[in-house]
């Protein structure tokens, strides 16, 4: 249920419809734009009568949200969500560019990536330290000393760090090292660790979508963080599992328009893993900003064909540059910037 204030509404009337609501046991999101204050009512609204509100002389009208999330629901917060990551604005007009290997391989190696993205206008550094196998036997990252790396190259070039949180036990270590913490599409309904990632992650979380879910389960996912304490998530499209096998993955860029019109959280896409082939990234990322996404976030390896996780994926660090130079011309068509 969202209650819809008039224009002349002050902030003394916002404050005591709010206070009421609360006194009903319901929590509250408020959420001011240009034109308008919108109250979003979280909880059991059975109990409400809209009567109660709809009389007082600031109340413009109240609306019932039908769908099941509530915090993440473009009805609750009219406006796009603007998350900030250490400085780095995601959402909005802003075109953020994420990139880097998947795994971290050696502290040269990073460095070298990351001093090479930067120079060609990356925003955020990525690197998985912690990584999520399909096989026991491959490599399973390097564990803190990665995430060390990561900061060392943070330090070097200034950029801030997104890595892949596998688990509660690295909670404390991820809130101490990385900026943009990330839930892997394999964690997307990790229901315990997303709770947990509410609650105790101070960061931004970056939570990718599921190999096989709906937007509706994806954007639960989302609430879970959100209702347990942390509203600064931004969503990340990865390529979904369908019938079709040449490619790693089917990457759904319908879901742009979608989740922009159903949530304001912000949409980044990752067109690495979706094709899972080096030579499709460049199409697909550029189709991505064409259709409104918020940033990319692309794997970059200085040797591919060596790399000890996603080498066929990967661009190297000069495609990468040429492909970020293009899309400098392609955001011209669109409202973004970098």
């Amino acid at each position: 249920m969202i209650i819809v204030f008039k224009p002349r509404a002050t902030e003394n009337d916002v404050n005591r419809i709010i206070a009421k609501v609360e006194r009903m046991g319901l929590k509250t999101h408020l959420s001011k734009g240009e034109m308008s204050t919108i109250v979003g009512l979280v909880g059991d609204t059975t109990r409400v009568d809209p009567k109660q509100f709809e009389v007082d002389e600031c109340v413009e009208r109240i609306m019932k949200v039908s769908e099941p999330y509530k915090l993440a629901n473009r009805a609750f917060h009219p406006e796009d969500s603007i998350i900030d990551v250490s400085g780095v604005k995601v959402g909005g007009n802003n075109l953020t560019l994420i990139a880097g290997p998947c795994s971290v391989e050696s502290k040269e190696q990073v460095i070298e990536i990351a001093r090479s993205i930067k120079k060609s206008g990356a925003h955020m550094l990525r690197g998985g330290a912690y990584k999520p196998r399909t096989s026991p036997y491959s490599f399973q990252g390097m564990g803190t000393q990665g995430l060390d790396i990561l900061v060392a190259a943070k330090e070097e070039t200034g950029l801030p760090i997104v890595s892949e949180l596998m688990g509660e036990k690295y909670i404390d270590e991820f809130n101490d090292k990385v900026d943009l913490v990330q839930i892997g599409a394999r964690n997307m309904q990790n229901f315990d660790l997303l709770k947990e990632v509410g609650r105790r992650i101070k960061k931004p979380v970056l939570l990718k979508r599921g190999l096989s879910n709906t937007y509706e389960e994806w954007i639960m996912s989302a609430e879970y963080i959100m209702a347990n304490g942390n509203p600064n998530v931004i969503l990340c499209e990865r390529g979904i599992r369908t019938f079709e096998t040449y490619t790693r993955n089917t990457l759904d860029l319908q879901a742009i328009p979608v989740i922009k019109r159903l949530t304001h959280l912000p949409i980044i896409i990752d067109p690495s893993h979706a094709g899972g082939k080096w030579w499709l990234v460049d199409p697909m990322a550029k189709a991505a900003v064409v259709a409104g996404a918020d940033g990319l976030m692309i794997e970059v390896h200085n040797d591919p064909e060596c790399a000890l996780c996603d080498g066929p994926q990967s661009l190297k660090p000069e495609k990468y540059d040429d492909l970020i130079q293009d899309i400098k011309q392609i955001i011209k068509i669109t409202d973004k910037t970098l």
